[in-house]
């Protein structure tokens, strides 16, 4: 099986664990082709050094490069030539011109599309991504939606052809693992991790978190365009020396965060244009033995399982609540890291998804392409 991947998320070396696994199966002879970096605004995140084991990365910078839905690969014509994919993996969005692109050129080879989705909001899209998305939806011979949201608003949009809720990317359950450390007396420490957005609801945490009672603090591993006004909100709370802000952390450091904390919210709330699509920290923080409690917002129940305490989002009292009964309560902390643990190794490990990957290609392999409506 000859797999041509393309995926900008790649630049990052923990993600591309999973190639080396999908890279060990038998007969796959897999190629990916990754930026050497995405800009990001006026940062630019570079391809992360780290192992190729088992298959060959190709470097090539796309054209508009920073612009999600309007970058493409000029080269991806001349690779395809060269290559001979059986599968084209585009891990794109079908709404963007990347996979338009691809999409289209990989007919031609006589290759199979398949594309992955996070999109768990029914968008009309304006012209041209459309029509970009319509073309693709009737030519791809599958498609990867990373959650059941997502799978459903392919199949409303009228895909029809072979489908698996696969998430993008798993963990490494050796890096991302438990580890008995001796701990120094600290307070209770409240974690989060990600983008200091509104929707990802640190403001809703901070307001829980004022209310409870005890010796707790929180630390916020991430960077965003809301971190001043987080800071002053922290502030009017009365809890700002409580709060610590560490900024963004390379990837390969945030299981040593996941370790500082005694919990992990993902207060997430919907908003108009977004859901939680996954929650990706979930899955880090439970492969690090950490409870989890998170909102009902998106996928994040789906994610947790029985394995975290749930609250309805936007409910203030209801995440204290959470808080404040894992505070009390060593013994439920350590029963929710130890389900959370579990459940990472039967559904999110890195070999965990390449394998469910590997077995959809075979099915697309051997399928007909059934055209959307």
């Amino acid at each position: 099986m000859k797999i041509l991947m393309v995926s900008k998320a790649c630049y990052l070396a923990a993600y591309r664990k999973k190639l080396e696994e999908m890279a060990a199966l038998p007969g796959v002879d897999l190629t990916l082709i990754v930026p050497p970096y995405w800009q990001m605004g006026k940062k630019r995140a570079v391809l992360e050094q780290g192992p190729a084991g088992g298959y060959q990365m190709i470097v090539d910078n796309p054209l508009l490069n920073g612009h999600f839905h309007l970058h493409f690969y000029p080269r991806l014509a001349g690779l395809l030539s060269r290559i001979r994919p059986d599968i084209l993996h585009i891990d794109e969005e079908p709404y963007d011109l990347v996979t338009f692109h691809a999409t289209r050129l990989a007919l031609r080879h006589g290759a199979k599309v398949v594309f992955f989705t996070w999109q768990n909001l029914w968008k009309k899209f304006p012209l041209p991504f459309g029509l970009m998305e319509r073309h693709v939806l009737r030519r791809a011979h599958g498609a990867i939606a990373g959650s059941v949201s997502a799978a459903e608003i392919l199949q409303r949009k009228g895909f029809r052809g072979p489908l698996a809720i696969i998430p993008q990317f798993g963990v490494d359950p050796e890096v991302f693992r438990p580890m008995p450390v001796a701990k120094a007396p600290r307070p209770f420490t409240i974690g989060f991790a990600g983008r200091l957005v509104r929707e990802k609801g640190l403001h809703l945490m901070l307001e829980a978190a004022a209310g409870l009672e005890g010796d707790w603090r929180i630390l916020v591993v991430g960077e965003g365009p809301l971190r001043q006004q987080l800071e002053a909100a922290a502030a009017r709370l009365g809890v700002r020396a409580k709060v610590e802000f560490v900024g963004g952390t390379p990837s390969a450091e945030m299981p040593s965060r996941y370790r500082e904390m005694d919990v992990l919210v993902l207060p997430s709330f919907t908003v108009p244009h977004w859901k939680e699509q996954f929650g990706r920290v979930i899955i880090e923080a439970m492969a690090c033995g950490l409870p989890v409690v998170g909102s009902d917002s998106g996928e994040i129940p789906h994610v947790m399982g029985e394995a975290g305490l749930v609250f309805p989002e936007g409910d203030v009292p209801a995440l204290r609540s959470a808080l404040a009964c894992l505070m009390e309560s060593p013994d439920l902390r350590s029963e929710l890291g130890r389900m959370g643990r579990q459940r990472v190794l039967a559904h999110y490990t890195q070999k965990r998804i390449a394998e469910e990957t590997y077995a959809f290609y075979e099915r697309v392999l051997g399928c007909n392409v059934v055209r959307a409506t």
